[in-house]
């Protein structure tokens, strides 16, 4: 069986029953949703997938600067002035 990531975790006919108890009660965590007991997705409320897209913007921004900083060897000065 796959690992679970997360906390909570409720069956598709569960979760068409009733979908806003079930995000409320996740308290902003993600949902495994199930179908024949295994993860076929996951419910992840707004601000939560928010957060996460923005961590990982931040991340690939940070991947991006170490990788022009070994290009500093290239780099041409420019003085913002004579611009």
């Amino acid at each position: 069986m796959k690992a679970l990531l997360a906390n909570c975790s409720v069956s598709i006919s569960e979760l068409k029953k009733n979908p806003t108890a079930i995000i409320d009660q996740a308290e902003g965590e993600p949902i495994a949703i199930l179908n024949h007991n295994r993860p076929t997705a996951y419910l992840v409320p707004a601000e939560t997938y928010e957060r996460l897209m923005e961590r990982l913007e931040d991340y690939q921004l940070g991947l991006l600067v170490r990788e022009r900083q070994n290009e500093k060897i290239s780099a041409v000065e420019v003085n913002v002035d004579e611009l």
